[in-house]
């Protein structure tokens, strides 16, 4: 079984070069990432093809709205077999309970609680008080309580609720290598300190998909863990 807790986010615009790159780097990754971008472009069948690769699919597709349309739309990918789904801690908690009942059986699925593009300004202006830890921390308990798998957080709010939610499952994006660019993530850390932070999986996307190299860049990220 593959331990390794680096999925790759692989939102490419073209199916044959996501596919081509995701075979490239298949022996240094757990699993792979699909997100909007990717679903949008490639739905049903783009998923199905990258499946032939035999990793695990997180499908990241933030689910938000009415409980239940989410618990339908939840339903209408059990075909698709995800490892990982999902959804919008804001949603609230009646969401999320009817979001994990129609979950697969082998799905896990975990609220997004604050993105990481988010710092406290950018929440200050949608109404909201607190800092993005106090956010996370606090949509964190509430997806724990509606009887969700785990959260995304940041890797600076991972340790925090690792320790509040013991056997949590925590998917941690917007990392990067120590001589990475910090890009549009304004809240970031390395794949190595998420890890000891209490991370379940690592989201790794542009250090490997935007690398000259990107199969030495996986296994350079591999190699710190």
């Amino acid at each position: 079984m593959n331990h390794n807790p680096v999925y790759l986010a692989l939102d490419l615009p073209r199916l044959d070069a996501a596919e081509a790159l995701a075979r490239k780097v298949a022996g240094h990754i757990g699993g792979i990432k699909l997100g909007l971008e990717f679903f949008c472009a490639h739905g049903h069948h783009g998923v199905h093809e990258l499946h032939k690769l035999g990793l695990p699919i997180f499908l990241d597709l933030k689910l938000h709205d009415i409980p239940n349309t989410v618990a339908g739309a939840m339903q209408a990918i059990h075909v698709l077999q995800p490892s990982i789904v999902t959804i919008h801690a804001a949603g609230g908690r009646a969401m999320m309970e009817d979001a994990k009942a129609a979950a697969g059986e082998n799905c896990k699925v975990v609220a997004v609680t604050v993105l990481t593009s988010l710092d406290g300004d950018d929440l200050a202006a949608i109404g909201v008080k607190d800092e993005p830890h106090a956010q996370a921390l606090r949509l964190a308990d509430l997806a724990h309580s509606a009887g969700l798998d785990g959260i995304v957080c940041s890797g600076h709010e991972v340790g925090a609720v690792h320790k509040q939610w013991k056997d949590g499952y925590f998917v941690v994006p917007g990392l990067r290598p120590a001589d990475g660019r910090v890009g549009d993530q304004k809240r970031t850390v390395t794949p190595r300190e998420a890890r000891d932070a209490g991370a379940s999986v690592l989201v790794i996307g542009r250090p490997i998909t935007r690398a000259e190299d990107p199969l030495a860049a996986a296994r350079a990220i591999e190699g710190t863990l």
